[in-house]
């Protein structure tokens, strides 16, 4: 589908009989139709260096494999559908016309409930932490164990990307970031080096996990039983990893947020659950997790201030890559 034809969808379709009367989200890598009820996600028809959608085919399978791993832990997942043209009329599911391609449906969650949005308005109590920080610890203790071998060279190439934003940074930014990029990735190639071995080792004692893979706070919504959505289906290398990145995700964006505190609260209460640091060396490795999310998080920021089309976003998406950078630096300069 293009984007005409999802605004077609979203004014004139159907979803069980009833009009979908939507408004339009979008993302880089898929549309969402958010209805009075339900949310529709349709995924772009993309072949990136990450993840390949060019086909119907493989719409539908990735569309089939992101409701089977997010049913983990959500319940708001109700199926893929096909979408049906059927000559000006559309519909979500159903049999009849001409299958053009696939939807996730899943029900509406209240917005405002999203934990990021509580966040920048000071509304997640540490008694929302705990209980989350409980249920991610049960998820991760339940979920499968995975044996792909740690790579030097690929764990390097993941934090060193951070060099595509040179010549942004060189742009944009004051010359202390400038100067920051490389000095990180010195660093990142001599931890890794360093501490090859352990990395390892956690792989072989079971802590490489098939978890949700893109675990921050846009990505919960704080009902009185948490609610998870919207893991990585695209690319299991991406999804399948050490239980230290996925929560070091989450402790670095409250950290972002402000809130070191709530921070803290949710790696007690997650340890408590499911211990996570058998060695000393592990809480190192847990910090250099959470300088990587911070690397990942200001290379996204600075790429989208490149092709942002408007002053006001390519200047909020700059402060952010700023706060981000300053943040792997502060995670750098604690070891």
């Amino acid at each position: 589908m293009d984007q005409e034809e999802v605004r077609e969808l979203m004014a004139k379709g159907f979803f069980m009989d009833k009009p979908i009367n939507g408004t339009l989200e979008e993302t880089n890598i898929s549309w969402v139709i958010l209805s009075a009820t339900h949310a529709f996600k349709i995924k772009k028809p993309l072949k990136l260096s990450f993840l390949d959608y060019s086909t119907l085919a493989l719409r539908r399978k990735y569309c089939e494999k992101e409701v089977e791993l997010n049913r983990r832990f959500s319940p708001i997942y109700l199926n893929a559908f096909p979408i049906r043209r059927n000559g000006d009329q559309w519909e979500i599911g159903g049999f009849a016309g001409e299958v053009i391609d696939y939807a996730v449906v899943m029900k509406r969650l209240v917005s405002g409930k999203r934990m990021d949005i509580l966040l920048s308005k000071n509304k997640v109590t540490e008694d929302e932490i705990s209980i989350l920080a409980g249920q991610l610890g049960l998820f991760h203790h339940a979920s499968v164990k995975v044996k792909r071998p740690f790579e030097l060279g690929s764990a390097q190439g993941v934090f060193n990307d951070l060099m595509s934003i040179q010549a942004i940074a060189t742009k944009e930014l004051d010359g202390k970031y400038q100067e920051w990029i490389p000095e990180l990735v010195a660093w990142s190639d001599a931890f890794l080096t360093k501490n090859e071995a352990r990395f390892r080792q956690r792989i072989e004692k079971g802590y490489m996990r098939d978890v949700h893979g893109d675990l921050h706070s846009g990505n919960i919504f704080l009902y009185k039983k948490p609610i998870l959505f919207d893991c990585i289906e695209f690319s299991d290398e991406y999804r399948q990893i050490d239980i230290l990145y996925e929560i070091a995700f989450l402790y670095m964006d409250l950290e972002f947020f402000g809130k070191p505190e709530l921070a803290k609260k949710l790696l007690r209460v997650y340890n408590a659950v499911f211990p996570c640091f058998p060695e000393a060396l592990d809480k190192e490795i847990f910090n250099y997790f959470k300088c990587l999310r911070a690397n990942v998080r200001a290379k996204v920021h600075l790429l989208n201030a490149q092709s942002a089309s408007h002053t006001k976003s390519k200047s909020l998406h700059l402060l952010k890559g700023k706060g981000y950078l300053e943040l792997a630096m502060k995670y750098k300069d604690s070891m």
